[in-house]
């Protein structure tokens, strides 16, 4: 590989590699305190079912810890007294999110599976970095070998049982880090445990708070826009935004290039 290429990739995971049901378990947990135990502060709020679109899902919520998230998404809704109640959201949306995990409510993206592991193929150190303390969860349940066999794809390093998480040279997923996206904290400790500069790594992300931090951290930013958000994310800073990963040159990537 050319010393002017990349040399680590790093990926988010929720929305990027699953389409997991975080935002269904966000927007549904919020329905179900405000029809119970906060029905009385309801007319208090900006919240309605049809405010809480995937838009806002994207730009106040994805990519944050689950604290984090909680907050901002009661105080963009003004829901009264947020921060004394992020915690009451936040445990009922992860109990929420465990039972939608359990019951297998989610899905790998193909494009995402293909492109990763091309990536692999090329050389490429690879590391998972989300926020989400769940990511695991899902990416031990996804089976690369089989994936591949019904695509028509042979890799070397395919055996049998292997696993999404199997192809990570590094996980960080679920890490608590001091500071949460848009600050490059979590894409740095991963070029640094990949053992490569960080101008060196391109960030594959679906927020823009991942995009954010991703040029924050001086590494090359590649947003997949799968809500629509093509706009948000180039406004955020990407390098490329593409609306499926099968549009990114991997031979490219050799040269240091984002293109498709």
């Amino acid at each position: 590989m050319s010393t002017r290429g990349f040399g680590g990739a790093i990926f988010d995971v929720d929305g990027v590699l699953v389409d997991s049901p975080h935002e269904r378990a966000w927007r549904e947990s919020l329905r179900e305190l405000m029809d119970t135990d906060w029905a009385d502060i309801r007319g208090q709020t900006k919240w309605s079912p049809e405010r809480f679109t995937p838009q806002v899902y994207q730009r106040v919520i994805s990519g944050k810890p689950r604290m984090s998230g909680a907050l901002a998404a009661l105080q963009y809704f003004k829901i009264p007294d947020a921060p004394e109640r992020a915690q009451t959201y936040a445990d009922h949306k992860q109990d929420l999110l465990i039972s939608l995990i359990k019951a297998r409510q989610f899905h790998a993206y193909p494009d995402a599976l293909r492109f990763v592991m091309a990536v692999h193929a090329a050389g490429i150190p690879t590391a998972a970095a989300s926020s989400s303390k769940n990511a695991d969860l899902f990416l031990s349940q996804i089976r690369l070998d089989t994936f591949a066999a019904e695509e028509g794809l042979r890799y070397d390093f395919l055996r049998p049982g292997f696993r999404l998480t199997d192809i990570f040279d590094k996980d960080l997923s679920g890490r608590d880090f001091a500071r949460g996206k848009p600050d490059p904290e979590i894409f740095l400790t991963s070029a640094t445990e990949l053992g490569v500069a960080a101008e060196r790594c391109f960030v594959v992300e679906d927020a823009a708070s991942g995009i954010q931090a991703a040029k924050a951290g001086a590494m090359a930013a590649l947003a997949v826009a799968r809500a629509g958000d093509q706009a948000a994310l180039a406004a955020a800073g990407a390098d490329l935004v593409v609306t499926s990963l099968d549009q990114v040159d991997v031979a490219g990537l050799a040269a240091g290039q984002l293109t498709a």
